[in-house]
């Protein structure tokens, strides 16, 4: 299809995050007293950054202030710990790897806090990318195309010959924000039927199905 640069999600993309997810934002859920969630419910609470999938997590009605607390918690608990058990994907490394070698760009753009977006690319793909965005202050979260933007901006790449590879809703909708073909992948926290119901045209269920879409 020829493209020249792929933009990855982060968390059920690249990275099999769910576990330190899940922990993290029990950790914090007990620290408070409220009760604890299943990983299946975390699953469906994150993709819209940290705060939100706070705000999802705590009992229902919860005022903001609580949501603000949490999240303060919640941060340097995270950051301290979303190395425990996250790993990619298999097959992503050699795929990075692959189309590396091919001379492709490559980058990766998260609702995650920006360093930590930056950690965990720099421990599990190295050099493999040449940029990693994430949430911060001065940009809005996806699905705006604020962070799309930038890390194109940073490869010094058209959106032209750009292509953008997710797992979520989230992930559809900032695509077509940016103006960008998107590829969605089945293997992350929504599946394949999720993902053709929020619209996906193109769904691949494995790492080597997308190679033979990207090379």
């Amino acid at each position: 299809m020829g493209y020249q640069t792929i933009l990855f999600d982060m968390d059920g993309t690249v990275l099999d995050t769910l576990y330190d997810l899940w922990a993290s934002t029990n950790a914090v859920l007990r620290e408070l007293g409220y009760p604890e969630r299943t990983m299946d419910e975390i699953r469906s609470f994150v993709g819209n950054g940290a705060a939100n999938q706070l705000r999802r997590a705590l009992p229902e009605g919860s005022p903001e202030d609580a949501v603000a607390e949490a999240l303060r918690r919640y941060q340097p608990y995270y950051a301290a710990h979303c190395r425990d058990h996250t790993r990619p994907y298999d097959g992503i490394v050699a795929l990075l790897r692959e189309l590396n070698a091919a001379g492709k760009r490559l980058a990766v753009v998260s609702n995650k806090p920006d360093r930590a977006v930056k950690l965990l690319s720099g421990e599990h793909f190295g050099t493999l990318l040449d940029v990693s965005v994430g949430e911060t202050p001065e940009r809005r979260r996806k699905p705006a195309p604020d962070a799309v933007d930038a890390a194109l901006a940073a490869m010094g790449a058209p959106k032209n010959g750009a292509v953008y590879i997710g797992d979520s809703e989230v992930d559809i909708e900032t695509a077509r924000n940016a103006g960008l073909p998107l590829i969605a992948v089945s293997w992350g926290f929504r599946g394949r039927a999720a993902l053709e119901r929020a619209g996906a045209e193109t769904v691949v269920d494995t790492p080597e199905e997308l190679k033979a879409l990207l090379l």
